[in-house]
């Protein structure tokens, strides 16, 4: 069974950074695409970022340039770092892989943004 778990999130204030981090069991990491969503109040789950098995990379538009995708296959973990961080991207992050055509999400950690 596939199981994530995310950790890292918190309060900073608006320019800050936070670093989150994914680990990942049950599946053969290093040959998975590893996602980032997050999910703010009353709004839809939105992706932000993926590295692929080949550590390819893509970013959503809103967050490119201050946020950084980054993955250790030795332990199995994905990281997001997030600097110059905006009230805007307060949510509830998730990580995210695929694996038989099934999605896995992880529990999600609040970031939470604000002065």
């Amino acid at each position: 069974q596939v199981q994530l778990v995310e950790s890292g999130g918190g309060l900073v204030q608006p320019g800050g950074s936070l670093r989150l981090s994914c680990v990942v069991s049950g599946s053969t990491f290093s040959m998975s695409a590893m996602y980032w969503y997050r999910q703010a109040p009353g709004k839809q789950r939105e992706w932000v970022a993926v590295i692929t098995s080949s550590s390819s990379i893509t970013y959503a538009d809103s967050v490119k340039g201050r946020f950084t995708i980054s993955r250790d296959n030795a332990k199995n973990t994905v990281y997001l770092e997030m600097n110059s961080l905006k009230r805007e991207d307060t949510a509830v992050y998730y990580c995210n892989t695929r694996k038989a055509g099934l999605n896995y999400w992880g529990q999600g950690t609040q970031v939470t943004v604000s002065s």
